[in-house]
């Protein structure tokens, strides 16, 4: 395919290349651009967004978002604080509901949550944990500016003792103390120790899902209810008219601020002179990069194949050589000729609803994807995306969402022991494991199989050929466990740096993590449009320097 271009097409120096075009990528772009940077944005696909798309995948009139949907992330975020007006100035809208958000259906019973959390709490069984779920929202609105704050920094020794001084100061030794504890807790032990029911645990423990954790591993304690605060504040919103409104927006913007889009081709090199990035390779063209290289990838790929192993740094080799891919997804897209008869009524005006009884099926559905099997009772997550925007479907009909987040990527038996896997995703297997899927929905939506008037599947490896960062068929960038975030992801110890001056890393698998927050774009960016005062002097230095270069 051949390179696209839209802007200055004759730009080949700029400021700054951005590899990737998936929403880290565009949000450093814009900013960039913003600040008066000259800025190339390049992606392998023939599209802006990564995991961002929507279409009518199914039947005409039935609109999916393709991959990703929900946005709480991104307008809580600082990508959205600087670029929103200007996004919905250039078409964006979103849907949202000031009513119920999410809910949890199992055999135990069905729980909704509410934007009021008064509400939420009024349907649990214990007067306990009613009085407990406030003290949760509570206790986490005190260590927002905390938790927030280390997510919104590169958590390098000085961020860290900023980070840590404030804690002290605000929350005392004590509450410190208890803020460290939860951060380094599960999400199961967290409900344990607080809730005497099974309400708080089936309504949010399964969202730990989408942080790309297990019910068991460390740091759930403190996403979960990050979860739960942050819908409670700001809902579930979804693009109006499909995710691809998302990215037109963006293109839009991009536009307007000058930025080239070089499309259709990978970036097959970064070049590096001297210790310094110094431009990309784009099929045969070479783009040079005055100030900076970002590329949103995969670390494997970045250190592996666009450094390559004689130029990357010894901690990149060690970073790729230590990158594990979390667990592997799937999506169901599903149109219908009616709305789902849930036999909850309830459940008809909720956007998101997840199908498992909490941490019990979660726990044991995650244990055997790892193990390289079909989970027996998967948790399904089920998004009814017209609930908010009737125009994803022709009217009387519905689209539905459904995403299964404990899948292996070569499933090599079934937990069930009734689909003969072989270590692919067969027509076959494939087949029998969605025909399970839908059981288990139609458990409490009889009648769904025989709505379905059109179905589109994409199995890991359809989303890794669709974007070769979900490597293994993960569309969070790798293993989201402890060992893998935070102070400890591969290759990150010290920022976003990579051990190459002027070269970035951004994407899912870098800090703050995977999501629709464009998080990791933000935070390069700000770096380079305002950088530190040490920064400023070097890069001052390193301009009189080149100035004055025979």
């Amino acid at each position: 395919m051949t390179a696209a271009r839209t802007g200055p097409a004759a730009a080949e120096t700029v400021d700054a290349v951005v590899v990737g075009a998936g929403i880290n990528g565009m949000v450093a772009a814009a900013e960039l651009a913003g600040a008066g940077w000259s800025v190339a944005l390049v992606d392998e696909r023939d599209r802006l967004g990564g995991f961002v798309a929507s279409d009518e995948l199914t039947l005409p009139g039935h609109v999916h978002d393709t991959f990703s949907s929900w946005h709480p992330l991104f307008v809580t975020g600082g990508a959205y604080a600087d670029l929103g007006p200007d996004l919905h100035r250039h078409g964006l809208a979103y849907s949202n509901t000031d009513g119920a958000v999410t809910a949890g259906i199992s055999d135990r019973g069905t729980v909704v949550a509410h934007r009021d959390p008064t509400v939420t709490a009024q349907s649990f069984e214990h007067d306990d944990d009613r009085r407990a779920y406030a003290d949760m929202l509570a206790e986490l609105e005190s260590w927002a500016p905390h938790a927030f704050g280390a997510l919104g920094s590169e958590l390098r020794p000085v961020d860290l003792a900023r980070l840590g001084a404030g804690a002290v100061r605000a929350l005392g030794r004590d509450g410190s103390t208890d803020f460290v504890r939860v951060a380094l807790q599960s999400g199961r032990g967290y409900v344990r120790e607080r809730f005497r029911g099974w309400e708080v645990d089936q309504l949010w423990s399964p969202w730990l899902l989408h942080a790309g954790l297990s019910p068991d591993h460390a740091t759930g304690g403190l996403m979960l209810p990050i979860m739960a605060f942050s819908m409670h504040a700001a809902g579930l919103p979804v693009v109006t008219g499909g995710a691809g409104e998302f990215t037109a927006a963006f293109g839009r913007l991009l536009a307007e601020r000058g930025v080239t889009l070089v499309t259709g081709e990978p970036v097959s090199h970064i070049d590096v002179a001297d210790g310094r990035a110094v431009g990309v390779r784009v099929g045969d063209r070479r783009i040079a990069a005055r100030r900076a290289v970002l590329a949103s990838s995969s670390t494997p790929r970045l250190y592996q194949e666009m450094l390559g192993t004689d130029i990357a740094p010894a901690a990149g080799r060690r970073a790729a050589a230590r990158h594990r891919p979390g667990r592997a997804a799937m999506q169901i897209h599903l149109a219908l000729d009616r709305p789902v008869e849930w036999t909850d009524s309830r459940l008809r005006e909720v956007p998101l609803i997840h199908v498992g009884d909490g941490a019990g099926s979660t726990g044991i559905a995650c244990a055997q994807a790892e193990a390289g099997l079909l989970p027996a009772e998967p948790t399904v997550v089920v998004g009814q995306q017209d609930v908010l925007d009737p125009s994803r479907s022709p009217a009387g009909a519905a689209t539905l969402w459904v995403q299964l987040q404990e899948v292996p990527w070569a499933p090599i038996g079934d937990a069930a022991g009734s689909v003969a896997a072989d270590g692919t995703w067969t027509e076959t297997v494939t087949a029998a494991y969605i025909d399970r899927v839908l059981g288990r929905i139609e458990r409490y939506a009889p009648g769904l199989r025989d709505s379905v008037i059109g179905r589109t599947v994409l199995t890991p490896a359809d989303l890794t050929a669709a974007n070769a960062n979900a490597v293994h068929g993960d569309p969070y960038g790798g293993a989201a466990e402890i060992d893998q975030s935070l102070l400890w992801r591969p290759g990150t110890g010290t920022g976003h740096r990579t051990g190459i001056d002027g070269l970035f890393h951004i994407g899912a698998f870098t800090h703050p993590g995977p999501g629709l927050g464009g998080g990791s774009g933000h935070l390069v960016a700000q770096q380079l449009i305002a950088p530190s005062p040490t920064t400023r002097v070097a890069t001052r230095l390193r301009g009189l320097t080149e100035r004055f270069r025979p």
